[in-house]
């Protein structure tokens, strides 16, 4: 009966304890669309020299303007897709005074592109345990990791006498 009742706390124990995390997935959240969606197809369509006209025929209303004079358009495109990363695309429309298009950048996906761009830097770091490999100011001499409480009181006198 003992063991019975154990087994039960200790099973009921490790579904509470897992139950918030799995609860995050099982809760509905809807996909969120935000601004201008552009197909490849769309985005192929543009070629400089075309007109602000033109443009705004092919792909709609920029989502934003340059405020300050020069002629730049901004197509933004933010989703979210239920439990997804959020992921954002901007197409960047510059226009010369005439009001024909000179330049065109496309950024995809910026959130992806910052995370891999860290996980490169990380991957390309050596990873080395810190207790096993501590160097002191010294390089020739290395700190070995104190395993005895003996060791550890007088290593720690040859740091304070120092």
């Amino acid at each position: 009966m003992r063991y019975k009742l154990l087994t039960a706390a200790a099973l009921s124990l490790a579904l509470m304890s897992t139950g918030c995390s799995m609860m995050e997935r099982l809760v509905y959240h809807p996909d969120i669309n935000q601004g201008n969606y552009l197909t490849a197809k769309d985005v192929a369509k543009i070629q400089k020299g075309m007109t602000q006209q033109q443009v705004a025929y092919t792909l709609g209303t920029p989502m934003l303007t340059d405020p300050f004079g020069t002629q730049t358009w901004y197509y933004v495109f933010r989703q979210e897709l239920g439990h997804d990363p959020v992921t954002q695309e901007t197409l960047t429309l510059n226009f010369d005074r005439n009001g024909i298009l000179t330049e065109i950048k496309n950024e995809k996906n910026l959130a992806a592109q910052e995370s891999m761009e860290t996980k490169e830097i990380q991957n390309s770091q050596p990873k080395v345990d810190p207790v096993a490999t501590a160097t002191n100011t010294d390089e020739s001499k290395t700190i070995e990791p104190i395993t005895d409480k003996k060791q550890a009181t007088s290593s720690t006198q040859k740091l304070l006498t120092h």
